[in-house]
């Protein structure tokens, strides 16, 4: 009799249970346009971990969610030069020895400290340079130079980045110094690059840009290397450079939380985006290099790996310590106009 009301409960509960997901969760924050399209859905499939994905759009913005205490995601995706701050700062975790079984894949380039200075908690994802996107069927030299933003030739036409790392790394290239560069009266003279660019850009924007390149608005953009090339498959005008003065190269991370809610989950991805196929499907679906060497292998078209030569124009950005606050206090600046 028991058993029978109980069914008869059960029975009851069905459409309230079947609108209830009691697959376990995975949460990942990342960048815009970071993914291929179907790296969630596949991993999803196999797996039956349910992902939900937030995008962000800077270090600065992941690093600050962060710190205020932002819970619930369990990978995140920093770049190399925000690692530090975030593992000293006690908020992401150390990956368990023997965790991720694909993780010998990795070149060993992007295993040194200047790609990845905590080895121990997170593995490299995609890397690429920042330079400059042209259209040529719009610009009739190629902009070889961090200058050009300085030059009102093209006002209107143009774009930097929305970023303080960014901008005030070619700032400081177009100068001669390094992208690294602590000391004050070099870091105020970036600001006041920035802001003699100003009148001449159409904004400061980053993710966006694309569609404007695409749509014509945009002629000159301060741009990633993988998202010139997307943005060239949309429209084959365009070219991209590392300008004479050098830039910066960087390698994008995949790490824990320590907070993460659903750690074994985050790992299970991590492992699964370290797969050769997986990491293979994402580097050209995004455009970026793949540290990855098993991944690499796959690739028809891969971008290859710097070189000594290359390394001698760019930069892996470093953390900045106390000079960190200074930067966002003279981006802020920059910002306000």
């Amino acid at each position: 009799m028991r058993a029978a009301a109980a069914a008869g409960a059960v029975a009851g509960l069905g459409p309230w249970l079947a609108g209830c997901d009691r697959r376990p969760r995975m949460n990942l924050y990342i960048w815009s346009n970071y993914l291929a399209p179907e790296t969630v859905p596949d991993f999803e499939r196999e797996t039956g971990i349910r992902v939900t994905v937030d995008t962000y759009e800077s270090n600065e913005e992941l690093a600050a969610k962060l710190l205020a205490g932002a819970q619930g995601y369990d990978v995140i995706v920093p770049s190399s030069y925000i690692l530090p701050s975030l593992v000293e700062s006690g908020l992401v975790l150390e990956i368990p020895s023997g965790a991720l079984a694909n993780a010998g894949n990795i070149a060993p380039i992007f295993q040194l400290p200047n790609s990845n200075p905590y080895p121990g908690h997170a593995v490299p994802y995609m890397w690429g340079t920042t330079g400059i996107a042209w259209r040529r069927d719009k610009v009739a030299q190629p902009p070889d130079t961090w200058g050009v933003f300085l030059d009102d030739t093209h006002a209107g036409r143009m774009t930097m980045m929305d970023d303080a790392r960014e901008v005030f790394g070619a700032m400081l290239r177009f100068r001669g110094h390094s992208i690294n560069t602590t000391a004050p009266p070099l870091l105020e003279q970036a600001r006041d690059d920035a802001l003699a660019a100003r009148p001449n850009l159409l904004a400061f924007v980053s993710a966006p840009v694309k569609g404007q390149v695409v749509a014509g608005d945009v002629w000159i953009a301060h741009m990633w290397s993988g998202e010139a090339a997307n943005t060239r498959l949309e429209a084959p005008e365009v070219e991209y450079l590392v300008p004479r003065e050098g830039s910066a190269i960087w390698n994008d991370l995949l790490a824990i939380p320590a907070n993460a809610p659903n750690v074994l989950e985050g790992l299970r991805f991590i492992d699964y985006i370290l797969r050769p196929e997986v990491g293979a499907r994402i580097a050209e679906a995004t455009g970026y290099g793949c540290p990855n060497a098993a991944a690499n292998a796959l690739l028809a078209n891969p971008v290859p790996y710097p070189t000594e030569a290359d390394l001698a124009r760019l930069e892996f950005a470093h953390d900045l310590g106390p000079a960190t606050e200074l930067v966002d206090r003279l981006w802020t600046e920059v910002k306000a106009g």
